[in-house]
Protein backbone atom coordinates (compact mmCIF):
# COMPACT_ATOMS: atom_id res chain seq x y z
CA UNK A 1 0.00 0.00 0.00
CA UNK A 2 1.22 3.49 -0.78
CA UNK A 3 2.91 4.89 2.37
CA UNK A 4 1.13 8.23 1.94
CA UNK A 5 -2.31 6.62 1.67
CA UNK A 6 -1.55 4.40 4.67
CA UNK A 7 -0.64 7.45 6.73
CA UNK A 8 -3.85 9.22 5.67
CA UNK A 9 -5.94 6.21 6.73
CA UNK A 10 -4.20 6.09 10.11
CA UNK A 11 -4.78 9.81 10.60
CA UNK A 12 -8.44 9.46 9.62
CA UNK A 13 -8.87 6.48 11.95
CA UNK A 14 -7.36 8.38 14.85
CA UNK A 15 -9.64 11.33 14.15
CA UNK A 16 -12.68 9.05 14.11
CA UNK A 17 -11.67 7.43 17.40
CA UNK A 18 -11.05 10.80 19.03
CA UNK A 19 -14.28 12.17 17.58
CA UNK A 20 -16.30 9.20 18.82
CA UNK A 21 -14.70 9.48 22.24
CA UNK A 22 -15.45 13.19 22.40
CA UNK A 23 -19.04 12.61 21.24
CA UNK A 24 -19.51 9.90 23.86
CA UNK A 25 -18.13 12.14 26.58
CA UNK A 26 -20.38 14.93 25.42
CA UNK A 27 -23.38 12.58 25.38
CA UNK A 28 -22.70 11.36 28.92
CA UNK A 29 -22.14 14.92 30.11
CA UNK A 30 -25.47 15.98 28.59
CA UNK A 31 -27.22 12.96 30.12
CA UNK A 32 -25.80 13.82 33.53
CA UNK A 33 -27.08 17.36 33.15
CA UNK A 34 -30.56 16.03 32.38
CA UNK A 35 -30.24 13.62 35.31
CA UNK A 36 -29.28 16.38 37.75
CA UNK A 37 -32.15 18.52 36.47
CA UNK A 38 -34.61 15.69 37.10
CA UNK A 39 -35.25 15.05 33.40
CA UNK A 40 -34.94 11.28 33.84
CA UNK A 41 -36.90 10.34 30.71
CA UNK A 42 -34.44 12.28 28.54
CA UNK A 43 -31.40 10.86 30.32
CA UNK A 44 -32.64 7.27 30.47
CA UNK A 45 -31.69 5.95 26.98
CA UNK A 46 -28.17 7.37 27.29
CA UNK A 47 -27.70 5.96 30.79
CA UNK A 48 -29.02 2.60 29.60
CA UNK A 49 -26.42 2.47 26.84
CA UNK A 50 -23.58 3.18 29.26
CA UNK A 51 -24.91 0.73 31.84
CA UNK A 52 -25.17 -2.07 29.28
CA UNK A 53 -21.64 -1.38 28.04
CA UNK A 54 -20.27 -1.66 31.60
CA UNK A 55 -22.90 -3.35 33.84
CA UNK A 56 -20.48 -3.59 36.76
CA UNK A 57 -19.80 0.16 36.83
CA UNK A 58 -21.34 1.49 40.04
CA UNK A 59 -22.09 5.01 38.81
CA UNK A 60 -23.61 3.86 35.52
CA UNK A 61 -25.72 1.36 37.49
CA UNK A 62 -26.95 4.04 39.88
CA UNK A 63 -27.80 6.55 37.18
CA UNK A 64 -29.65 4.04 35.01
CA UNK A 65 -31.45 2.51 37.99
CA UNK A 66 -32.68 5.89 39.21
CA UNK A 67 -33.83 6.80 35.68
CA UNK A 68 -35.86 3.57 35.55
CA UNK A 69 -37.30 4.19 39.02
CA UNK A 70 -38.29 7.78 38.30
CA UNK A 71 -39.95 6.89 34.99
CA UNK A 72 -42.20 4.22 36.53
CA UNK A 73 -40.12 1.14 35.66
CA UNK A 74 -39.24 -0.03 39.17
CA UNK A 75 -38.74 -3.66 38.19
CA UNK A 76 -35.96 -2.73 35.75
CA UNK A 77 -34.44 -0.46 38.39
CA UNK A 78 -33.78 -3.23 40.91
CA UNK A 79 -30.82 -5.02 39.27
CA UNK A 80 -28.68 -1.95 38.45
CA UNK A 81 -29.39 -0.46 41.88
CA UNK A 82 -28.33 -3.71 43.55
CA UNK A 83 -25.04 -3.37 41.65
CA UNK A 84 -24.72 0.25 42.79
CA UNK A 85 -25.13 -0.84 46.42
CA UNK A 86 -22.55 -3.61 46.04
CA UNK A 87 -20.15 -1.02 44.62
CA UNK A 88 -20.88 1.22 47.63
CA UNK A 89 -22.07 4.12 45.48
CA UNK A 90 -23.39 7.03 47.54
CA UNK A 91 -27.23 7.06 47.84
CA UNK A 92 -27.48 3.62 46.24
CA UNK A 93 -29.16 2.16 49.33
CA UNK A 94 -31.78 4.90 49.41
CA UNK A 95 -32.86 4.28 45.83
CA UNK A 96 -32.68 0.48 46.12
CA UNK A 97 -34.98 0.63 49.16
CA UNK A 98 -37.38 2.77 47.11
CA UNK A 99 -37.24 0.29 44.23
CA UNK A 100 -37.86 -2.72 46.49
CA UNK A 101 -40.80 -0.86 48.03
CA UNK A 102 -42.23 -0.07 44.59
CA UNK A 103 -42.16 -3.77 43.58
CA UNK A 104 -43.75 -4.84 46.90
CA UNK A 105 -40.56 -6.41 48.31
CA UNK A 106 -41.26 -4.66 51.60
CA UNK A 107 -39.05 -6.83 53.83
CA UNK A 108 -36.06 -6.31 51.54
CA UNK A 109 -36.84 -2.60 51.41
CA UNK A 110 -36.93 -2.37 55.20
CA UNK A 111 -33.60 -4.20 55.54
CA UNK A 112 -31.80 -1.98 53.00
CA UNK A 113 -33.32 1.17 54.50
CA UNK A 114 -32.20 0.15 58.00
CA UNK A 115 -28.65 -0.38 56.70
CA UNK A 116 -28.78 3.03 55.05
CA UNK A 117 -29.95 4.66 58.29
CA UNK A 118 -27.13 2.99 60.21
CA UNK A 119 -24.56 4.29 57.72
CA UNK A 120 -25.97 7.82 57.90
CA UNK A 121 -25.85 7.82 61.69
CA UNK A 122 -22.30 6.52 61.66
CA UNK A 123 -21.30 9.31 59.27
CA UNK A 124 -23.34 11.84 61.31
CA UNK A 125 -25.44 12.86 58.32
CA UNK A 126 -29.10 13.87 58.22
CA UNK A 127 -31.49 10.91 58.47
CA UNK A 128 -34.75 12.79 57.79
CA UNK A 129 -35.37 11.44 54.27
CA UNK A 130 -34.37 7.90 55.23
CA UNK A 131 -36.59 7.92 58.32
CA UNK A 132 -39.57 9.08 56.25
CA UNK A 133 -38.93 6.26 53.79
CA UNK A 134 -38.58 3.73 56.62
CA UNK A 135 -41.92 4.85 58.10
CA UNK A 136 -43.60 4.53 54.70
CA UNK A 137 -42.20 1.03 54.21
CA UNK A 138 -43.47 -0.03 57.65
CA UNK A 139 -46.96 1.26 56.80
CA UNK A 140 -46.88 -0.77 53.58
CA UNK A 141 -45.95 -3.89 55.53
CA UNK A 142 -48.98 -3.32 57.76
CA UNK A 143 -51.26 -2.73 54.77
CA UNK A 144 -50.19 -6.07 53.35
CA UNK A 145 -52.01 -7.70 56.26
CA UNK A 146 -55.31 -6.21 55.10
CA UNK A 147 -55.40 -6.78 51.33
CA UNK A 148 -59.04 -6.74 50.21
CA UNK A 149 -60.40 -9.82 48.48
CA UNK A 150 -61.79 -8.18 45.35
CA UNK A 151 -62.54 -9.58 41.90
CA UNK A 152 -61.02 -7.42 39.14
CA UNK A 153 -62.72 -8.48 35.92
CA UNK A 154 -60.84 -6.36 33.39
CA UNK A 155 -58.17 -3.71 32.88
CA UNK A 156 -57.14 -1.57 29.93
CA UNK A 157 -54.50 1.07 29.31
CA UNK A 158 -55.54 4.51 28.05
CA UNK A 159 -54.03 7.97 27.56
CA UNK A 160 -53.65 9.80 30.86
CA UNK A 161 -55.11 13.10 29.58
CA UNK A 162 -58.36 11.51 28.37
CA UNK A 163 -58.70 8.67 30.89
CA UNK A 164 -62.12 9.84 32.10
CA UNK A 165 -63.61 9.02 28.71
CA UNK A 166 -62.97 5.34 29.46
CA UNK A 167 -65.36 5.41 32.43
CA UNK A 168 -68.74 4.06 31.34
CA UNK A 169 -70.90 4.37 34.44
CA UNK A 170 -74.68 4.36 34.04
CA UNK A 171 -76.68 7.60 34.38
CA UNK A 172 -78.21 6.19 37.57
CA UNK A 173 -74.81 6.68 39.21
CA UNK A 174 -74.39 10.32 38.22
CA UNK A 175 -71.87 11.81 35.81
CA UNK A 176 -68.12 12.48 35.83
CA UNK A 177 -66.53 15.41 34.01
CA UNK A 178 -63.28 17.31 33.82
CA UNK A 179 -63.43 20.65 35.62
CA UNK A 180 -62.45 22.58 32.48
CA UNK A 181 -65.31 20.96 30.53
CA UNK A 182 -67.95 21.50 33.22
CA UNK A 183 -67.01 25.02 34.33
CA UNK A 184 -66.09 26.60 31.02
CA UNK A 185 -64.13 29.86 31.20
CA UNK A 186 -64.86 30.54 34.88
CA UNK A 187 -61.31 31.72 35.55
CA UNK A 188 -60.47 28.88 37.93
CA UNK A 189 -58.57 25.61 37.68
CA UNK A 190 -59.68 22.24 38.98
CA UNK A 191 -59.58 18.48 38.58
CA UNK A 192 -62.81 16.51 38.16
CA UNK A 193 -66.51 17.12 38.80
CA UNK A 194 -69.13 14.62 40.00
CA UNK A 195 -72.81 15.47 39.55
CA UNK A 196 -75.46 13.33 41.25
CA UNK A 197 -78.08 11.42 39.31
CA UNK A 198 -80.79 13.98 40.14
CA UNK A 199 -78.52 16.82 39.09
CA UNK A 200 -79.06 18.56 42.42
CA UNK A 201 -75.58 18.26 43.95
CA UNK A 202 -72.01 18.80 42.74
CA UNK A 203 -68.75 17.59 44.23
CA UNK A 204 -65.61 18.90 42.56
CA UNK A 205 -61.97 19.80 43.15
CA UNK A 206 -60.66 23.31 42.66
CA UNK A 207 -57.28 24.99 43.05
CA UNK A 208 -57.07 27.07 46.24
CA UNK A 209 -55.08 30.25 47.02
CA UNK A 210 -52.40 28.12 48.73
CA UNK A 211 -51.93 26.21 45.42
CA UNK A 212 -53.47 22.98 46.73
CA UNK A 213 -56.49 21.18 45.31
CA UNK A 214 -59.51 20.94 47.60
CA UNK A 215 -62.95 19.34 47.26
CA UNK A 216 -66.02 21.59 47.34
CA UNK A 217 -69.76 21.02 46.96
CA UNK A 218 -72.68 22.95 45.50
CA UNK A 219 -76.43 22.44 45.81
CA UNK A 220 -79.07 23.13 43.17
CA UNK A 221 -81.42 25.93 44.18
CA UNK A 222 -84.56 27.20 42.50
CA UNK A 223 -82.58 30.01 40.86
CA UNK A 224 -79.38 28.11 40.04
CA UNK A 225 -76.41 26.64 41.89
CA UNK A 226 -75.29 27.70 45.35
CA UNK A 227 -71.76 28.98 45.86
CA UNK A 228 -69.09 26.33 46.28
CA UNK A 229 -68.23 25.47 49.88
CA UNK A 230 -65.27 23.43 51.10
CA UNK A 231 -66.25 20.05 52.50
CA UNK A 232 -66.25 20.21 56.31
CA UNK A 233 -63.93 18.01 58.34
CA UNK A 234 -60.43 16.80 57.56
CA UNK A 235 -60.92 15.83 53.91
CA UNK A 236 -58.93 18.82 52.62
CA UNK A 237 -56.47 19.26 55.49
CA UNK A 238 -52.82 19.36 54.47
CA UNK A 239 -53.28 17.43 51.21
CA UNK A 240 -54.23 17.79 47.56
CA UNK A 241 -57.74 16.32 47.39
CA UNK A 242 -59.30 15.45 44.04
CA UNK A 243 -61.46 12.96 42.07
CA UNK A 244 -64.60 12.96 44.30
CA UNK A 245 -67.37 10.39 43.88
CA UNK A 246 -70.46 10.26 46.12
CA UNK A 247 -72.30 6.97 46.47
CA UNK A 248 -76.06 6.84 45.97
CA UNK A 249 -76.61 6.92 49.75
CA UNK A 250 -75.48 10.56 49.72
CA UNK A 251 -73.21 9.81 52.67
CA UNK A 252 -70.24 7.76 51.45
CA UNK A 253 -67.62 9.79 49.60
CA UNK A 254 -64.61 8.36 47.75
CA UNK A 255 -61.81 10.64 46.64
CA UNK A 256 -58.05 10.68 46.08
CA UNK A 257 -55.34 12.55 47.97
CA UNK A 258 -51.62 12.66 48.55
CA UNK A 259 -50.07 13.26 51.97
CA UNK A 260 -48.63 11.22 54.86
CA UNK A 261 -51.42 8.62 54.87
CA UNK A 262 -50.86 7.72 51.22
CA UNK A 263 -48.76 4.74 50.09
CA UNK A 264 -46.96 6.98 47.66
CA UNK A 265 -48.23 9.56 45.21
CA UNK A 266 -52.03 9.74 45.23
CA UNK A 267 -54.16 7.18 47.09
CA UNK A 268 -57.90 6.48 47.23
CA UNK A 269 -59.67 7.36 50.49
CA UNK A 270 -63.22 6.94 51.78
CA UNK A 271 -65.12 9.03 54.30
CA UNK A 272 -68.73 9.30 55.45
CA UNK A 273 -70.88 12.28 56.24
CA UNK A 274 -71.99 12.50 59.86
CA UNK A 275 -75.39 14.19 59.96
CA UNK A 276 -75.21 14.64 63.73
CA UNK A 277 -72.07 16.78 63.57
CA UNK A 278 -72.59 18.18 60.05
CA UNK A 279 -69.10 17.08 59.02
CA UNK A 280 -67.18 14.18 57.48
CA UNK A 281 -65.57 11.42 59.51
CA UNK A 282 -61.80 10.94 59.51
CA UNK A 283 -60.94 9.58 56.02
CA UNK A 284 -59.66 6.02 55.69
CA UNK A 285 -57.15 4.74 53.15
CA UNK A 286 -58.96 1.96 51.23
CA UNK A 287 -55.72 -0.04 51.13
CA UNK A 288 -54.49 -2.67 48.69
CA UNK A 289 -55.09 -3.69 45.94
CA UNK A 290 -56.76 -0.36 45.08
CA UNK A 291 -53.79 1.63 46.33
CA UNK A 292 -50.13 1.13 45.50
CA UNK A 293 -46.79 2.98 45.76
CA UNK A 294 -47.86 4.71 42.53
CA UNK A 295 -50.78 7.08 41.80
CA UNK A 296 -54.26 5.60 42.28
CA UNK A 297 -57.44 7.63 41.90
CA UNK A 298 -60.97 8.16 40.51
CA UNK A 299 -62.76 5.37 42.38
CA UNK A 300 -66.37 5.16 41.15
CA UNK A 301 -69.14 2.59 41.54
CA UNK A 302 -71.92 1.96 39.03
CA UNK A 303 -74.50 0.43 41.38
CA UNK A 304 -76.98 -0.15 38.55
CA UNK A 305 -74.54 -2.44 36.70
CA UNK A 306 -72.71 -3.54 39.88
CA UNK A 307 -69.31 -2.53 38.49
CA UNK A 308 -66.57 -0.51 40.14
CA UNK A 309 -63.88 1.52 38.40
CA UNK A 310 -60.56 3.03 39.43
CA UNK A 311 -57.43 4.32 37.71
CA UNK A 312 -53.74 3.70 38.44
CA UNK A 313 -50.45 4.55 36.77
CA UNK A 314 -48.69 1.53 38.33
CA UNK A 315 -46.33 -0.12 35.82
CA UNK A 316 -47.28 2.47 33.16
CA UNK A 317 -45.22 4.99 31.15
CA UNK A 318 -45.65 8.66 32.03
CA UNK A 319 -48.42 9.36 29.49
CA UNK A 320 -50.55 6.28 30.20
CA UNK A 321 -52.87 5.07 32.94
CA UNK A 322 -54.55 1.71 33.56
CA UNK A 323 -58.29 1.50 34.24
CA UNK A 324 -59.36 -1.42 36.45
CA UNK A 325 -62.95 -2.68 36.54
CA UNK A 326 -64.00 -4.72 39.58
CA UNK A 327 -66.95 -6.21 41.42
CA UNK A 328 -67.76 -4.04 44.47
CA UNK A 329 -68.02 -5.87 47.79
CA UNK A 330 -71.05 -5.24 49.99
CA UNK A 331 -68.68 -5.46 52.98
CA UNK A 332 -64.90 -5.49 53.01
CA UNK A 333 -63.35 -8.96 52.96
CA UNK A 334 -59.59 -9.47 53.34
CA UNK A 335 -57.18 -12.31 52.64
CA UNK A 336 -55.84 -14.31 55.60
CA UNK A 337 -52.30 -13.00 55.90
CA UNK A 338 -51.12 -15.76 58.23
CA UNK A 339 -52.23 -18.68 56.06
CA UNK A 340 -51.67 -17.15 52.59
CA UNK A 341 -48.68 -17.95 50.40
CA UNK A 342 -46.73 -14.69 50.64
CA UNK A 343 -45.72 -14.57 46.97
CA UNK A 344 -49.35 -15.06 45.90
CA UNK A 345 -50.50 -12.40 48.36
CA UNK A 346 -47.98 -9.92 46.96
CA UNK A 347 -49.17 -10.59 43.41
CA UNK A 348 -52.79 -10.09 44.48
CA UNK A 349 -51.93 -6.89 46.34
CA UNK A 350 -50.07 -5.51 43.33
CA UNK A 351 -52.64 -6.73 40.77
CA UNK A 352 -49.83 -8.30 38.76
CA UNK A 353 -52.32 -10.70 37.18
CA UNK A 354 -56.02 -9.89 37.58
CA UNK A 355 -56.95 -13.47 36.69
CA UNK A 356 -55.67 -14.50 40.12
CA UNK A 357 -58.73 -12.71 41.55
CA UNK A 358 -61.18 -14.80 39.50
CA UNK A 359 -62.29 -17.32 42.12
CA UNK A 360 -65.91 -17.56 40.92
CA UNK A 361 -66.10 -18.07 37.15
CA UNK A 362 -69.88 -17.57 37.05
CA UNK A 363 -69.68 -14.14 38.69
CA UNK A 364 -66.80 -13.16 36.42
CA UNK A 365 -68.61 -14.24 33.25
CA UNK A 366 -71.79 -12.38 34.22
CA UNK A 367 -69.85 -9.24 35.13
CA UNK A 368 -67.82 -9.31 31.92
CA UNK A 369 -71.05 -9.58 29.92
CA UNK A 370 -72.43 -6.52 31.73
CA UNK A 371 -69.19 -4.68 31.07
CA UNK A 372 -69.27 -5.62 27.38
CA UNK A 373 -72.79 -4.21 27.14
CA UNK A 374 -71.71 -0.99 28.84
CA UNK A 375 -68.61 -0.57 26.67
CA UNK A 376 -70.61 -1.25 23.51
CA UNK A 377 -72.92 1.59 24.45
CA UNK A 378 -76.00 -0.61 24.11
CA UNK A 379 -79.18 1.03 25.40
CA UNK A 380 -80.16 0.31 28.96
CA UNK A 381 -83.34 0.88 30.86
CA UNK A 382 -82.74 4.35 32.26
CA UNK A 383 -84.60 6.22 34.92
CA UNK A 384 -86.09 9.51 33.82
CA UNK A 385 -84.32 12.58 35.12
CA UNK A 386 -86.15 13.95 38.15
CA UNK A 387 -85.46 17.25 39.88
CA UNK A 388 -88.33 16.79 42.32
CA UNK A 389 -91.60 14.90 42.78
CA UNK A 390 -94.78 16.99 43.00
CA UNK A 391 -98.27 15.49 42.97
CA UNK A 392 -100.66 17.48 40.75
CA UNK A 393 -103.66 15.16 41.09
CA UNK A 394 -104.41 11.47 41.53
CA UNK A 395 -103.24 10.72 38.00
CA UNK A 396 -100.41 13.22 37.38
CA UNK A 397 -97.02 13.79 39.01
CA UNK A 398 -94.48 16.40 37.87
CA UNK A 399 -90.71 15.86 38.04
CA UNK A 400 -89.31 18.85 36.10
CA UNK A 401 -90.08 22.56 35.91
CA UNK A 402 -90.70 22.10 32.20
CA UNK A 403 -93.68 19.87 33.11
CA UNK A 404 -95.69 22.93 34.18
CA UNK A 405 -97.94 24.49 31.54
CA UNK A 406 -98.99 27.50 33.58
CA UNK A 407 -96.40 30.29 34.04
CA UNK A 408 -98.22 31.33 37.21
CA UNK A 409 -98.06 27.78 38.58
CA UNK A 410 -94.34 27.64 37.82
CA UNK A 411 -93.77 30.88 39.76
CA UNK A 412 -95.88 29.67 42.68
CA UNK A 413 -93.99 26.38 42.67
CA UNK A 414 -90.72 28.29 43.17
CA UNK A 415 -92.19 29.90 46.30
CA UNK A 416 -93.48 26.49 47.41
CA UNK A 417 -89.99 24.97 47.14
CA UNK A 418 -88.50 27.82 49.17
CA UNK A 419 -91.04 27.18 51.91
CA UNK A 420 -90.40 23.45 51.67
CA UNK A 421 -86.64 24.01 52.00
CA UNK A 422 -87.17 26.29 54.99
CA UNK A 423 -89.43 23.66 56.56
CA UNK A 424 -86.78 20.97 56.05
CA UNK A 425 -84.03 23.16 57.53
CA UNK A 426 -86.09 24.09 60.57
CA UNK A 427 -87.12 20.45 61.09
CA UNK A 428 -83.48 19.38 61.02
CA UNK A 429 -82.60 22.15 63.44
CA UNK A 430 -85.38 21.00 65.77
CA UNK A 431 -84.18 17.40 65.62
CA UNK A 432 -80.65 18.48 66.58
CA UNK A 433 -82.05 20.58 69.41
CA UNK A 434 -84.06 17.66 70.73
CA UNK A 435 -81.00 15.37 70.67
CA UNK A 436 -78.97 18.00 72.51
CA UNK A 437 -81.80 18.41 75.01
CA UNK A 438 -81.93 14.66 75.67
CA UNK A 439 -78.23 14.61 76.61
CA UNK A 440 -78.26 17.87 78.58
CA UNK A 441 -78.17 18.39 82.33
CA UNK A 442 -81.23 19.69 84.19
CA UNK A 443 -79.89 23.23 84.16
CA UNK A 444 -79.04 23.09 80.46
CA UNK A 445 -82.51 21.74 79.66
CA UNK A 446 -84.06 24.85 81.22
CA UNK A 447 -81.98 27.00 78.89
CA UNK A 448 -82.73 24.91 75.79
CA UNK A 449 -86.48 24.47 76.31
CA UNK A 450 -87.69 27.94 75.16
CA UNK A 451 -85.83 27.71 71.84
CA UNK A 452 -87.18 24.21 71.18
CA UNK A 453 -90.76 25.28 71.93
CA UNK A 454 -90.34 28.28 69.64
CA UNK A 455 -89.04 26.02 66.84
CA UNK A 456 -91.95 23.61 67.27
CA UNK A 457 -94.41 26.48 66.87
CA UNK A 458 -92.53 27.82 63.85
CA UNK A 459 -92.60 24.38 62.19
CA UNK A 460 -96.35 24.03 62.74
CA UNK A 461 -96.85 27.38 61.01
CA UNK A 462 -94.48 26.45 58.17
CA UNK A 463 -96.28 23.13 57.61
CA UNK A 464 -99.56 24.99 57.08
CA UNK A 465 -97.85 27.47 54.73
CA UNK A 466 -96.30 24.63 52.70
CA UNK A 467 -99.66 22.88 52.34
CA UNK A 468 -101.40 26.09 51.28
CA UNK A 469 -98.63 26.87 48.77
CA UNK A 470 -98.98 23.39 47.25
CA UNK A 471 -102.73 23.86 46.86
CA UNK A 472 -102.16 27.23 45.15
CA UNK A 473 -99.78 25.59 42.65
CA UNK A 474 -102.32 22.87 41.84
CA UNK A 475 -105.14 25.38 41.37
CA UNK A 476 -103.06 27.52 39.02
CA UNK A 477 -101.98 24.51 36.96
CA UNK A 478 -105.54 23.16 36.82
CA UNK A 479 -106.67 26.46 35.30
CA UNK A 480 -104.81 25.71 32.03
CA UNK A 481 -105.68 22.03 31.74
Amino acid sequence: MNQKIKKQIQTLGLALVLGTSAASAQTLAQARTWYNQGDYAQAKPVMERYYKSQPSNGNYSLWYGVCCLETGDAEKAVKPLETAVKRRVTSGQLHLARAYDAVYRFEDAAEVCDDYLADLKRLRRSTDVAEQLAARIRSHQLMLKGVERVCVIDSFVVDRRTFLQAYKIGPESGTLSLYADYFKDNGHTGGTVYETELGNKLYYSELQPDSTLAILSRSKLSDGWSKGTLLPGSVNEGVNADYPFMMADGVTLYYAADGPESMGGTDIFVTRYNTNTDTYLVPENVGMPFNSPYNDYMYAVDEYNNLGWFASDRYQPADKVCIYVFLPNATKQVYDYESMDKDLLLRLAALKDIRLTWTDSTLVDEARRRLATVLAGEPQVKKEKRDFEFLINDETTYYLLSDFRSPQAKTLFGKYRQLEQSFAQQSEKLEKGRRKYAEASAEEKKQLAPAILDLEQRILTLRKEVNEAAKAVRRAEAGVQ
